[in-house]
């Protein structure tokens, strides 16, 4: 037992229990120190990152509201219709003037979700098929006539396909205040 190595060993032992003790709490606490402040950092970051996105979102809600409204039918026809056109031309001219519409304002789907998206496409089509529908029932009549036709079936609409997509987009333009 007089073993000078076991003696320093003895001797030793519980400074190096102190020290690593010491050395494994100190780390462990800057650890969490250095957590905290990159949480910190983070939430910063999110917070300013929603200020710089949130007027993006609004304003790809306006684009949108301002598209479905100006595919409404008869905002529509009587934008889109010149007294010489025939129907085949103004059905033309009105599927044509949609999908450009609809083309100008595509890359806005990603500041809204997925359900509103859906919407602003349903009514993007559904208003393209009421056009296409009201040519087949008036064939190569006139522009005159299909004006009249398409005013007539969307009378019959309990609502339009731009209303539901306008509904969708206030609910949720609503749900982010």
């Amino acid at each position: 037992m007089n073993d000078p190595v076991v003696l320093v060993l003895i001797a030793i032992m519980p400074s190096v229990v102190v020290f690593l003790t010491a050395f494994y709490a100190i780390r462990h606490f800057l650890g969490a120190r250095a957590k905290e402040r990159q949480m910190e950092r983070l939430a910063e970051s999110h917070t300013e990152d929603r200020k710089q996105v949130l007027p993006l979102r609004l304003q790809a809600y306006e684009r949108f509201t301002l598209f479905l409204e100006r595919i409404q039918p008869g905002t529509l026809v009587l934008r889109v219709h010149r007294g010489s056109m025939g129907a085949r031309d103004l059905q033309a001219a009105l599927v044509a003037t949609i999908r450009e519409e609809f083309e100008h304002n595509v890359t806005q789907q990603i500041y809204v979700s997925d359900k509103a998206w859906q919407k602003v496409k349903q009514a993007k089509e559904e208003t393209i098929r009421l056009v296409n529908m009201s040519f087949e029932q008036v064939g190569d009549g006139s522009g005159s006539d299909l004006s009249r036709r398409i005013f007539e079936n969307n009378a019959r609409l309990s609502h339009t396909p731009s209303q539901e997509g306008l509904v969708a987009l206030k609910d949720e333009v609503r749900r982010l205040f």
